[in-house]
């Protein structure tokens, strides 16, 4: 079923009926959320709760743009500083109108920063059965169509996770190929040269063109110690590239790396919730 789009005055919110599971069973998601006040964000949530039960729907996600590939959560704590590159954001009343409607939080994330000169210095031991590599900065679509195939396998046991198809995958991914550095690009394969991982960075380009700040986007690995040896040639390459800051950005409060991020000495400044909603 098509999104629906429903307005009310100086707000929207787009409900996407297929949504990803949620505890084992269907559920429907509420993104793109915007509201100028209160008032009219109440109104236009109170709508799409009445579309919702009139479609029949027992499971509400939100905010998510239809599943995890695109943008979901909420930022609930923060230091105020600005968003960095592709952070999701929203005004800071927003989350309330959610648990207002009765939404309950089913996930929470953070971001943190690290000085590049505090992690770099770490290094873990020796790989055992991969290699990590960084990216040649030949056939991106190629390299996407990797990365794809990998997601679809590491990403897959997650919460929330709905398959998309590779079209859709490189139609999001292959229009930030322009903002990508290759020397911020890693792989892990076997002496086989099966991929086993990949890790992706880019430059906080929010901050202007000679921003000195890198963002650890995103990573997924198939074998044990590999997400390790990953995020250190990221933290290795961006400090020999000159940049002093990296940001670990939105992670799940129970992944590893959440472990490993504050064992690496990064400090939470924003924090993020996704809520769900189950209808009467």
């Amino acid at each position: 079923m098509d999104p629906i789009i429903i307005r009310a005055e100086g707000a929207r919110v787009t409900l996407y009926p297929d949504g990803p599971d949620w505890q084992g069973a269907p559920a429907a998601t509420l993104g793109n959320f915007s509201s100028k006040d209160a008032a009219g964000g109440r109104v236009v949530l109170a709508q799409a709760l009445t579309q919702a039960r009139a479609l029949g729907i027992r499971q509400l996600i939100g905010p998510m743009e239809g599943d995890t590939w695109h943008s979901y959560r909420f930022i609930t704590e923060s230091d105020d500083s600005p968003p960095f590159l592709l952070e999701p954001t929203n005004k800071p009343h927003e989350p309330a109108l959610f648990t207002e409607a009765g939404f309950q939080p089913i996930g929470r994330y953070f971001s943190a920063r690290v000085a590049l000169n505090q992690t770099a210095d770490n290094p873990p031991p020796a790989p055992e059965g991969f290699t990590i590599t960084p990216w040649s900065g030949a056939d991106p679509e190629a390299l996407f169509g990797q990365v794809f195939d990998l997601s679809v396998e590491a990403f897959s046991r997650n919460a929330f996770y709905k398959p998309i198809s590779r079209q859709a995958f490189l139609a999001m991914y292959m229009p930030v190929v322009p903002l990508m550095k290759r020397e911020l690009i890693f792989f892990a394969t076997t002496p086989k040269g099966r991929l086993m991982g990949f890790l992706f960075g880019i430059p906080n380009y929010a901050e202007g063109p000679q921003t000195k700040t890198v963002i650890l986007k995103t990573y997924a690995s198939l074998m044990p110690g590999a997400g390790r040896h990953l995020a250190h040639a990221f933290h290795s390459a961006a400090r020999a590239l000159g940049y002093d800051t990296a940001i670990h950005a939105l992670i799940h409060e129970d992944n590893l790396s959440a472990l490993r991020s504050a064992v690496e000495g990064a400090q939470v400044f924003r924090r993020y919730t996704l809520f769900g909603l189950r209808l009467a």
